[in-house]
C-alpha cells in the first residue's frame, strides 16, 4: 500500500486508476460458452457444470425439500440475524415506494404516471468461498416489495451438488420462486436465453467475477437488461484527525478481502494518521483469515495525504467511490460535499460492514466510477414507470397549434397533420 503525500491536480486521473485486467481472451471465451447455452440450453449448462463446479447434476431446480434441510444445518443465531436484517432492508426498500403522478399540465391535457413490476426478474449470487447469501437479501427483497411475479435465483453448486444452506435460507425468507443449481457465465446465458429448465427473465441482477460481468455485459447488448455495469468492489474513506486508526484499517481491510482486485482508498488531511493506518493495517492483516487475498489486493491501495479535507472531497468525488465513509466527528455536516458516490457512511461508527449485511440500505452499487451516473439497487430497480396521456377538446385547443408548428419546423407531415385533423374536427363543433 502506498501513501501519496500532496499530489498534485492534474495527477489525480493518473493515480485514481483502478486495478485494470485485459480482456482480449476473456470476450471471446464467454461469448462461446453463451452461445453453446443458447443453442443446446441444459445439456450445456450440465456439462459446463461438471468442467467448471466439478458436479454431476441431474436436476438443476432446488426442491422444496432441500430448502427444509438447508435450514436445519443453520445456526439458530444465524437465521435470526438473516431476518433481522431482512426486515430491515424490507422497511427501507418499502419506503422507497412512489405514488402515482396526475397533472393537468396546461388545460384539457392530462399526464400520468405509474409504476409497474418488471414480471421476471433474475438474481446471480455468487458461491465458493464466500456464498453471498447477504446479496440474496439485498436483490430479492426489493424484488418481492416492487410486485415482481417471478424472481429465480442462480448459484453454483458445491461438488456435491448443493448450494449454501444460508443462500437457500435466505431465497426462502426473501420470496424467491425458483432456485436453480447454476453458476458462472452459463447461469447468465440461461436467465439470458432460457433453457428447458431455467426460464428466460427480463433483468439480470447480481455481482460476479470477471467471467459473470462479462457475460451480463455481452447479454446486455440485444437479450436482457442488467441492474448496472460492474467491477471490483471499492471503497473510499475520508478522515481527519478525528478518526480512530483501527476503525480505518478495519474498514480498508473489509473492502481488501473481497477480492485480489478489490480497492480501498484513504483521502486524510493528516500525515500523522496516514502512517498510523498503514501500521495498523499490517496489523490487522496478519490477523485474518483470508490474509494472503486481501494482502494482493492492499497492493491496488492507496492514502493521499491532501492539503485540507476540503480537497479531499474534490479528489474523491473524481474517484467516485462504490462505498464512501466519512470518518469525523462532524461528518454529517460535510455530507452535501458528496457528489459522486454509491452509499455513505457517516461518522466513526458508520462501517461498510453494516451497509454490507443490515442497515437496510442496498449493497448492490456502481463500481469502477460508474456512481458519477449510475445508482444503486433501489425499489425503482425493479419497476417501469409507464406515462400516459389523456387530451379532450380543450386539451387539443390548448397544445394542437404548438404541435403543427413544431412538426413543420421538424418536416414531419404526418405527425402536423394527426393533429391538425382533430383540430378540425373540434373547430367544427364550436
Amino acid at each position: 500500500m502506498e501513501i501519496i503525500i500532496k499530489p498534485r491536480k492534474e495527477e489525480y486521473q493518473v493515480l485514481l486508476q483502478r486495478p485494470h485486467k485485459e480482456a482480449a481472451d476473456l470476450n471471446a471465451l464467454v461469448s462461446n460458452v453463451l452461445e453453446d447455452v443458447r443453442k443446446r440450453g441444459d445439456v450445456a449448462i450440465r456439462d459446463y457444470e461438471l468442467k467448471f463446479d466439478h458436479v454431476q447434476l441431474h436436476d438443476l431446480q432446488v426442491t422444496d425439500t432441500e430448502i427444509r434441510q438447508a435450514e436445519t444445518l443453520l445456526d439458530n443465531g444465524l437465521k435470526e440475524a438473516i431476518r433481522a436484517a431482512h426486515g430491515n432492508i424490507a422497511r427501507f426498500h418499502e419506503a422507497q415506494r412512489m405514488q402515482p403522478i396526475h397533472v393537468e399540465t396546461t388545460p384539457g391535457v392530462f399526464c400520468s404516471q405509474k409504476s409497474v413490476p418488471i414480471q421476471k426478474v433474475g438474481l446471480y449470487i455468487p458461491g465458493g468461498t464466500a456464498p453471498l447469501f447477504s446479496t440474496v437479501l439485498m436483490l430479492a427483497t426489493p424484488a418481492r416489495i416492487a410486485g415482481c411475479h417471478d424472481i429465480i435465483l442462480c448459484s453454483p453448486p458445491d461438488s456435491e451438488g448443493h448450494l449454501h444452506p444460508a443462500i437457500l435460507y435466505a431465497a426462502k425468507v426473501a420470496g424467491v420462486n425458483h432456485i436453480y443449481k447454476c453458476g458462472g457465465v452459463q447461469a447468465i446465458g440461461a436467465m439470458a436465453y432460457g433453457t428447458e429448465s431455467i426460464p428466460r427473465v427480463s433483468k439480470i441482477f447480481g455481482p460476479g467475477n470477471q467471467f459473470v460481468t462479462c457475460a451480463k455485459q455481452q447479454v446486455s447488448l440485444h437479450d436482457v437488461a442488467i441492474d448496472m455495469p460492474a467491477g471490483p468492489s471499492e471503497v473510499a474513506i475520508i478522515a481527519d484527525d478525528t478518526a480512530n486508526p483501527a476503525f480505518v484499517a478495519a474498514d480498508m481491510l473489509s473492502q481488501a478481502e473481497h477480492g485480489r482486485d478489490s480497492q480501498a482508498v484513504l483521502f486524510t488531511d493528516s500525515e500523522s494518521l496516514a502512517h498510523k493506518v498503514f501500521i495498523e493495517v499490517e496489523h490487522q492483516l496478519q490477523l485474518l483469515n483470508r490474509k494472503k487475498l486481501a494482502a494482493e489486493s492492499l497492493s491496488y491501495s492507496k492514502i493521499f495525504v491532501l492539503n485540507d479535507i476540503s480537497e479531499s472531497f474534490d479528489i474523491c468525488n473524481e474517484y467516485a467511490p462504490e462505498h464512501l465513509i466519512l470518518a469525523m466527528d462532524d461528518a454529517a455536516n460535510w455530507a452535501d460535499k458528496v457528489i459522486n458516490a454509491g452509499s455513505v457512511f457517516l461518522g466513526h461508527y458508520s462501517c461498510e460492514s453494516a451497509g454490507d449485511y443490515a442497515s437496510g440500505t442496498n449493497h448492490t452499487l456502481p463500481t469502477s466510477g460508474y456512481a458519477k451516473a449510475y445508482s444503486g439497487v433501489n425499489l425503482d430497480s425493479f419497476s417501469r414507470k409507464i406515462t400516459f396521456q389523456n387530451l379532450t377538446a380543450d386539451g387539443i385547443r390548448s397544445i394542437g397549434r404548438t404541435v403543427e408548428l413544431m412538426a413543420e419546423a421538424e418536416g414531419l407531415d404526418a405527425h402536423r397533420n394527426a393533429m391538425t385533423y382533430r383540430i378540425n374536427q373540434v373547430t367544427t363543433k364550436l
